[in-house]
């Protein structure tokens, strides 16, 4: 079962630029979508390297996507040209099963940093 999401942010994925209109908000929602997880922050990376494969695959006329020509000045007038070529939203399909490995995410925090002795876990009720 496939889902709609704003060009913007598939394109946030197909390539190395935050173009989402949602911001970080669209970024967790097609990511934890196409996982099935539900990601903290330092997860996102991985995950966007995993799924980025699988949007192009999904969607071939992204293919070749290239976002290097975004910068900080054009990024809205480059979204809407992106629109225009694309449509509003475009559909996405959850990854298949096994691709996406599931991970604790203070383990894998602490895979990240050099000192694991730093992460500090406040537990709330």
């Amino acid at each position: 079962m496939s889902k709609k999401f704003h060009t913007g942010t598939v394109l946030s994925i197909a390539g190395d630029t935050l173009l989402s209109p949602e911001g970080m908000g669209g970024i967790y929602k097609i990511l934890n979508y196409m996982t099935g997880d539900n990601l903290f922050t330092h997860q996102l990376p991985r995950a966007a390297r995993v799924c980025r494969p699988f949007i192009k695959k999904q969607l071939p006329q992204l293919a070749d996507y290239d976002d290097s020509n975004v910068t900080k000045d054009n990024h809205v007038e480059w979204l809407v040209g992106q629109v225009e070529i694309y449509g509003e939203f475009l559909e996405v399909s959850p990854l298949e099963p096994g691709v996406w490995e599931s991970q604790d995410s203070i383990t894998e925090l602490m895979g990240m940093v050099d000192d694991p002795k730093k992460i500090i876990v406040a537990v709330t009720e």
